[in-house]
């Protein structure tokens, strides 16, 4: 089995981060998570800088970063304006967001989210003609900090409207990690049976350290693509009480020991997340980092 680890460090781990680092720290994380072996990353957001002064550098990040190394850089969009800063910065893919919380989605993008449904699909046909793989995610999908459970059959339906655009993958992501396996295994379950083609890729918030678990189920429920961000860092600056995503570190760990491929090195992405965490100049919450890995099983013991 092969699974594609995106790392969203870069992006959703820094965006609320209270110190701001400078752009050079940033494109050295991102050549340190390339040599570790990742091949998407999602490497900045194109919001406004007022809202979310972390990514302000947005521009400055992709003119540094080196190119034509079989890397895939995402950027983060919200609406038409965003997608044409990512497109003439030179992304090779760009993400899209679309709440499943009306109340989130204005509190976020400053729109409903069937305005953000709208943009999304004129974003993929702009993307579509530009030469640039469109992805979706559907946020909010397992609950929401305003509105509180979220009907499964509303995240299907705003997943199968996005699914009209013809993204490269749908997403789902539990945005402030209220989900368990069990939500987690029957919404990807039904996504898959209606689209058996669509590439499904999920994200997971470990507010409430049910992360791993959930991307074990979200595997087992057929998805490809699992994000994580090195160290835990992240959270999403317009949720309240949100804490980190799943440490990239912690989940390649799961994934190792599961015989599961996904050519990223163990040990380069702990050391990835020290160094981080250095220069953060604050404890985060990856797990490896502390306890270090453990020699792959190849034979049971006599």
């Amino acid at each position: 089995m092969k699974i594609d680890l995106v790392e969203v460090g870069p992006r959703d781990g820094l965006q609320s981060e209270g110190t701001l680092l400078p752009t050079a720290v940033k494109v050295e994380l991102i050549t340190r998570l390339i040599a570790a072996g990742i091949r998407r990353l999602e490497v900045t957001s194109f919001v406004n800088p007022k809202r979310v002064p972390q990514m302000a550098d947005a521009e400055a990040v992709m003119a540094a970063l080196p190119r034509n190394n079989g890397v895939s850089y995402i950027g983060l969009v919200l609406n038409r304006q965003g997608f044409d800063r990512a497109l003439a910065a030179g992304c090779d893919e760009i993400g899209m967001a679309v709440i499943a919380s009306d109340s989130f989605n204005r509190r976020n993008q400053g729109v409903s989210t069937e305005e953000s449904l709208a943009a999304w699909l004129d974003i993929a046909r702009a993307a579509h003609a530009a030469k640039v793989k469109p992805n979706v995610v559907v946020s909010a999908a397992f609950g929401c900090p305003f509105e509180g459970e979220i009907d499964p059959d509303h995240v299907l339906d705003i997943a199968l409207r996005c699914a009209r655009a013809e993204p490269i993958e749908i997403a789902l992501a539990d945005t402030i990690g209220v989900g368990v396996p069990t939500q987690v295994a029957d919404l990807f379950g039904r996504l898959r049976r209606e689209l058996p083609q669509m590439p499904l890729r999920a994200h997971f918030h470990n507010t409430r350290n049910t992360g791993i678990a959930n991307a074990y189920a979200a595997i087992e429920a057929g998805v490809t693509a699992l994000d994580g961000s090195v160290g835990g860092v992240g959270g999403c600056p317009f949720a309240p009480a949100a804490t980190g995503n799943i440490p990239s570190e912690d989940l390649l760990y799961m994934l190792d020991r599961m015989g599961v491929e996904t050519g990223v090195s163990l040990e380069a992405m702990i050391d990835t997340g020290r160094w981080l965490q250095e220069k953060i100049g604050r404890p985060i919450p990856g797990m490896l980092m502390k306890a270090g890995g453990f020699p792959r099983r190849t034979q049971r013991p006599t």
